[in-house]
């Protein structure tokens, strides 16, 4: 016995005996790319920051005066637009000073209040998811 590489064996057409790919042995249908594929990534979707509105709660000790200050002040309003939420927090209790993502609610609400203590008026300012 003779011991020798191992060859492949071929058919009478010549061909190897190997078994031959699937992609190789389909026709390619409507162009598309046999023995090709496209890989792709999911689309990363961002969805909005909640918002959160702050709010001026009436009280029957802080001059009205101050607080259009504070919404000039913090709010960036028109003395105009001050007035208007000011009277409205004086005759319905509370009013909106405006409507932001969370951290900056967060970051306004502190601000007035600690204004609002500093000044020795008992003004309140919370925020609420909307």
């Amino acid at each position: 016995m003779t011991v020798g590489y191992a060859r492949p064996v071929h058919d009478l057409t010549g061909a190897s005996s190997r078994p031959v790919p699937r992609a190789a042995r389909e026709p390619r249908r409507n162009g598309d790319g046999a023995g090709t594929s496209v890989i792709t990534r999911p689309k990363t979707q961002t969805k909005k920051p909640s918002m959160y509105r702050v709010l001026l709660l009436n009280d029957d000790y802080t001059p009205m005066e101050f607080v259009v200050a504070v919404l000039r002040k913090y709010f960036n309003k028109t003395a105009d637009e001050a007035s208007n939420i000011m009277l409205h927090v004086h005759h319905h209790g509370v009013g909106e000073c405006g409507v932001f993502t969370y951290e900056v609610a967060e970051t306004k609400v502190t601000q007035v209040m600690d204004f609002a203590r500093k000044n020795q008026h008992p003004l309140q300012c919370i925020m609420e998811k909307k």
